[in-house]
């Protein structure tokens, strides 16, 4: 049995709380938020009987001495939480992003590595059943050598608070999302950005609600982003809606359960290359699956001496380096190196 400390009370919390009653060989001894009575309302909610509501995490942390760390509070708080729970000897489970700067990002790395302390970040998207099918898709080579990839996120959420007062909202908030699952897909790394950011006429939110960003991967493969959180009507799918195109045929996924591929046959049909439909695979064994709960669970078993989760920020830092690399080419006008 690991004891933890879980800090950050608001919505997304409830998802954390039902993932570890779910896991159930953790025991949770603190609860932390700004808002202690937010702190006591989730205890009382999730019948924590072995936990106490505070506000204060340092002092929580030296009483009570846990194993894991899991953090859910607001960005701009992400980095003195991370760098707190790792000097109390904790292992760090945050959610996204893994820091509101590079510089954030890289120290939290160096300070994870030299506390011998695990710190992953929730990047639940890979850990979708259809993403997984997709990619064991790829390997299969069935559609030949990825050469692009192609997304559009459109939705219109009236969120309120802080989302609604960030500047670049989009890319900092949510495509984080759709960048690392494209990095999963692709099995690569970006290495340069060229990007936009726009603020339509109807648009509630403060800055950066609709962005077009193009990655270059350093095998060749270009990435296109296009979304905006203030477009009503014909609504994608919050996982946004896909096309891969590989040397040999396509993909294409509506971001919700569709997923459709075509090969290329020998042969044409009249200007245009034949084509056959192909299987989507189902699940493997080995996949790793579930959300929240499925990123928790590679976590804890990476606590007790398990592989290092696919999310650990040596790794998420190069997802996050595409946010900031976009974000850097939308305020100067010109194609940006990602470095990280």
């Amino acid at each position: 049995m690991q004891s933890a400390v879980l800090v950050g009370c608001g919505a997304m919390s409830k998802a954390w709380f039902e993932a570890v009653r779910t896991i159930g060989d953790i025991e949770i001894v603190g609860v932390v938020d700004l808002a202690a009575e937010r702190a006591q309302a989730r205890i009382a909610e999730f019948d924590l009987t072995s936990a106490n509501a505070s506000s204060d995490l340092a002092a929580t942390l030296a009483r009570t001495k846990p194993d894991l760390l899991f953090d859910i509070v607001v960005p701009a708080a992400r980095h003195a939480t991370v760098a707190a729970g790792l000097a109390a000897g904790c292992h760090v489970l945050s959610e996204k992003p893994m820091a509101e700067t590079m510089n954030e990002a890289r120290d939290l790395v160096h300070r994870a590595e030299a506390a011998g302390r695990i710190h992953a970040i929730v990047q639940n998207r890979r850990y979708l059943a259809q993403i997984r099918r997709i990619r064991r898709l790829i390997q299969s080579g069935a559609i030949g050598e990825v050469t692009s990839l192609h997304c559009d996120f459109f939705l219109a959420p009236h969120f309120g608070g802080f989302r609604e007062e960030m500047r670049h909202v989009l890319f900092l908030d949510m495509a984080i999302h759709t960048f690392d699952a494209a990095c999963f897909l692709a099995d690569d790394a970006a290495d340069a950005v060229y990007a936009r950011e726009w603020e339509p006429s109807n648009s509630w939110y403060a800055q950066g609600s609709s962005a077009a960003a193009i990655f270059e991967f350093s095998n060749g493969a270009i990435f296109t982003y296009r979304g905006s959180w203030c477009a009503d009507g014909m609504r994608t799918s919050w996982e946004s809606g896909w096309r891969i195109i590989g040397s040999k045929g396509s993909i294409v996924w509506d971001g919700h359960d569709d997923i459709r591929a075509e090969a290329v046959t020998s042969g044409k049909d009249g200007l245009f290359s034949g084509v056959t439909a192909v299987e989507i695979p189902p699940l493997d064994t080995s996949d790793r699956v579930g959300g929240h709960l499925g990123v928790m669970q590679d976590f804890i078993a990476a606590t007790r001496g398990g592989p290092r989760p696919e999310t650990a920020g040596k790794e998420n830092i190069k997802s996050l380096a595409m946010v900031f690399g976009a974000i850097d080419s939308a305020e100067s006008g010109r194609r940006v190196e990602i470095t990280f």
